[in-house]
């Protein structure tokens, strides 16, 4: 009986031996620490595991991947906005979209981000992420990853200090959301485009070409008008309207994380000067001529 045994498992254990030599790296691979099960064992990331969940994403993320995900951690969410309360009031396609915004279909350590600035990425939910590498670390359209390269099994976590706001329009619609506090600026902009010796084509540029706007405040149309001498903007020459307008515009995209103190030109001409750490107030501040 004790030879037959030991032949029984001499065969089988050499069965396995030929079964894992015929292995190759195409086999997937063994995955037991997922991403789920990273953001599942951290406290710091319930409520983001409360948003997996309820959109339904737990399975997905505890797929082979391999996935890139920019993990906002508890403070993150609420740096955004976003508690518990805000998670149970979102649909299950609402939390998907925000959380695919956040996921990349691929596996993207710290040190393989692109130098950028603003190098463009695909989410897994196919829109659009920016990525910057510096001497500062990696950002996020703007955003810093607080801590990189947390490792799971079927890809990596990048833990961010934000969590990334998923654009809605272009910069007009933007300006036009509800509770955007730019209603001032919405309303120049037309007068700008549609009074006559205005620029017509102001709208639809803003609506479709790459640009950044330092985009004055409700309050600070009203610091204008009181310079100008007046209480309504349909009072404000056209002109003086425009040169205002395309003084806070530049060419290109410049999160917050690609200024740097110094002057700053503006697509219109002229300088501003950037001031990130004692500006008015403490800082940041951009100041133009004059002002």
């Amino acid at each position: 009986m004790k030879t037959t045994l030991k032949s029984i498992l001499f065969t089988a254990l050499s069965g396995a031996v030929i079964s894992l030599s015929s292995c190759n790296k195409d086999d997937d691979p063994i995955i037991t620490n997922t991403i789920t099960d990273v953001v599942v064992a951290s406290a710091s990331f319930s409520v983001l595991e409360e948003a997996v969940v309820k959109a339904n994403l737990a399975t997905t993320l505890s797929g082979t991947g391999p996935f890139t995900v920019f993990a906002p951690d508890n403070t993150a969410f609420a740096n955004a906005g976003i508690t518990s309360a805000t998670v149970a009031s979102l649909s299950s396609t609402q939390l998907s979209d925000l959380l695919l915004y956040h996921t990349i279909g691929s596996k993207i350590l710290a040190a393989d981000v692109p130098a950028g600035p603003n190098a463009k990425v695909i989410t897994a939910g196919c829109d659009s992420l920016f990525v910057t590498k510096n001497a500062s670390g990696v950002y996020v359209n703007g955003i810093k990853v607080a801590v990189a390269d947390i490792a799971a099994d079927n890809g990596v976590i990048h833990q961010l200090s934000k969590a990334l706001n998923k654009p809605s329009g272009n910069i007009v619609a933007t300006a036009q959301a509800a509770g955007s506090g730019l209603d001032s600026l919405v309303k120049a902009i037309v007068r700008a485009n549609n009074a006559p010796g205005g620029d017509p084509a102001l709208i639809a540029t803003l609506s479709s070409a790459t640009l950044t706007v330092f985009a004055p405040s409700n309050a600070a149309f009203t610091q204008l008008l009181t310079a100008l001498g007046t209480n309504d903007i349909n009072n404000i020459p056209v002109a003086t309207l425009l040169a205002v307008l395309r003084y806070h515009v530049v060419g290109g995209r410049a999160f917050s994380s690609d200024l740097a103190n110094g002057n700053l030109a503006m697509l219109a001409g002229g300088n501003t000067t950037i001031n990130l750490t004692n500006g008015a107030g403490g800082g940041p501040t951009i100041k133009g001529n004059g002002n």
